[in-house]
């Protein structure tokens, strides 16, 4: 009996549980469901599909009163460090016009995903990217998902290392049988596209067979057929650089490197996390908390052992209830250490000091630090579609650039040489991008998820009215003389995939053109914002915030937005918005 089984003989397992272990490592129904000519899969299949990185949508523009729905697949890739080669690129560019609905869209995880893909098309599509050395394998489910480090491709101040220890997390807690099942389901079983991690992480993961790691199922050593409680979210960062939005992850690790850039260690957060639903106080945002510091010869033992400990104890019977987050708030960090210990002897050492925390964004062009050039292109929302999309496709063909996603849904066109830079810039100027480093006030930094028409869980608009949203804001600034940005993140739901509980200003979705007011997270990422208006009218937007806005203008400029926030009084913060009658 595994630990996982262990874990969950004490009380009858859940549906989904079951659903899991009975699936031959994610094999079933959905193999068998992939034979059938329905346009559609069952939930039980659609469940076992978010391991293999897609999920089931419809368009809900298209949904007509007693019509069948107008199905379509999500593919999320799988892509440490936002890291895509330019082959991969191009053949997603190709799928996304055959297959999708003609877009791709960065996601705040630093992936691609595409939208649209019938039922039909999901293996051709599927085979497509892995045999142009991508995957999708765990970009869902509960599972590790993408491993985010920053985009910059810098040769110095330890970004390498970042880089390098995503991929080799990223290899680490790839599952090892259902890794089998989907090349079975999606290349024919063709070993040669089979993930090959480096000889540093293939030593760490023979761990994943000790007593003391091990699930108990020899076939899926760290995982077991039952995997994480739920999603399971690492980030990897360099001191200073909070691109990555490091204390929303389950595991976050800040790498310092010595004076001949190898790693020395790092700092180690857990318990991070923003998915939330309304009228459900038990569910909250969190931010993670410090654990201490690891040496770097044990950083991967340390990665594992920690998806060891919530494998055993994160909770199997209320989903809503099982990220790690929850765990450590439950039980306390003091606890969490002291657990620790049984999956990691070698112990944790207190942190080291880090510089402040900044929200790098790499836009515009720069130099990586060997001889070439990087240019960091604003791509509001991360939808790449239309004229843009054509012109950047013909750029990739002739360059061949490495493209590298960011956290806030940017794309990086990497490792252009001194020579090209001038015609690459032309280029870029002729689609849109003629000075690559200047957005509007607003837009620099504002992120939001896709919500409607795509996503199931959509109570109302994000990425499609976040132009307009931004629009509005910046000429309420510029009517009141404010120059200084602010930080606006949206949601179509209290999910949180556009980790609007850490922006200054955000916006979550409540109810048809209503949203939650959510006010006091800081630039630098660091601090949790505080809901402060249950149901704010789209159309009261502007009248809600004047008074606010004047009242950070005329007493506390030097401080940012979200501090200001911060710095009021509840109560006070609120009669400045009721004062122009948002909705309580």
């Amino acid at each position: 009996m595994t630990i996982a089984s262990n874990h969950l003989a004490s009380k009858e397992p859940s549906k989904f549980e079951q659903l899991k272990a009975s699936s031959n490592y994610l094999r079933e129904p959905l193999a068998s469901e992939l034979e059938n000519d329905l346009p559609f899969f069952t939930e039980g299949a659609v469940q076992i599909l978010k391991f293999h990185g897609s999920y089931q949508q419809d368009n809900r523009d298209n949904r007509l009163k007693g019509q069948a729905k107008d199905w379509g697949m999500m593919l999320r890739l799988r892509s440490p460090g936002g890291r895509v080669p330019a082959q991969l690129f191009l053949a997603l560019d190709e799928l996304a016009n055959r297959f999708g609905n003609g877009s791709m869209r960065v996601t705040t995880r630093q992936a691609f995903q595409l939208h649209g893909i019938p039922k039909q098309d999901l293996r051709t599509v599927l085979a497509t990217i892995v045999k142009n050395l991508g995957s999708t394998l765990a970009a869902c489910g509960d599972i590790n998902r993408n491993v985010m480090a920053p985009a910059a491709p810098y040769e110095g101040l330890g970004y390498p290392v970042a880089r390098r220890l995503a991929d080799d997390i990223a290899d680490l807690l790839a599952p090892k049988a259902a890794a089998g099942a989907y090349l079975e389901l999606w290349v024919d079983g063709e070993k040669r596209y089979k993930i090959r991690p480096s000889i540093a992480c293939s030593k760490v993961r023979k761990r994943q067979q000790d007593a003391n790691l091990s699930s108990g199922d020899p076939a899926e050593p760290l995982y077991g057929s039952t995997f994480m409680p739920r999603k399971f979210k690492v980030g990897v960062t360099v001191p200073g650089d909070n691109s990555i939005d490091l204390l929303t992850q389950d595991l976050g690790l800040v790498a310092f490197t010595d004076m001949a850039g190898k790693l020395r260690g790092c700092n180690v957060y857990v318990g991070g996390g923003m998915g939330r639903t309304h009228n459900k106080e038990e569910t909250f945002a969190r931010t993670a908390d410090c654990l201490g510091y690891v040496k770097g010869s044990k950083i991967l033992d340390l990665v594992q052992a920690v998806v060891a400990l919530q494998r055993d104890n994160g909770d199997r019977e209320q989903r809503r209830h099982g990220r790690m987050k929850y765990l450590i708030h439950d039980r306390g960090i003091d606890w969490f250490r002291q657990e620790l210990d049984k999956y990691f002897p070698a112990g944790v050492s207190a942190a080291l000091k880090e510089p402040k925390p900044v929200l790098e964004d790499y836009l515009g062009w720069h130099q990586q630090g060997d001889g070439r050039w990087f240019v960091g292109l604003p791509l509001l929302c991360g939808r790449l579609d239309g004229e843009r999309k054509l012109g950047l496709r013909r750029l990739v063909e002739r360059y061949q650039p490495e493209i590298r996603l960011t956290a806030n849904q940017d794309l990086l066109l990497c490792n252009i040489g001194r020579n090209q830079r001038q015609e690459v810039a032309e280029e870029l100027a002729a689609i849109g991008w003629a000075d690559p480093s200047d957005t509007s006030l607003l837009a620099r930094h504002a992120i939001a998820c896709p919500a409607l028409p795509t996503c199931g869980l959509a109570i109302t608009e994000s990425e499609r009215v976040l132009p307009d949203v931004l629009a509005r804001l910046e000429a309420l600034l510029k009517a009141e003389a404010i120059s200084t940005p602010i930080l606006v993140r949206m949601t179509g739901c209290p999910n949180g995939c556009a980790r609007p509980y850490m922006a200054e200003l955000a916006l979550v979705g409540s109810a048809v053109n209503q949203y939650q007011l959510w006010l006091g997270g800081n630039p630098g990422l660091t601090r949790l914002a505080e809901p402060i208006l249950e149901k704010l009218p789209l159309d009261q937007l502007e009248t809600t915030l004047l008074p606010l806005m004047r009242h950070w203008r005329d007493n506390g400029m030097k401080h940012s937005f979200g501090d200001y926030c911060n710095s009021l009084d509840p109560d006070l913060l609120r009669n400045l918005l009721h004062g122009q009658g948002a909705a309580a």
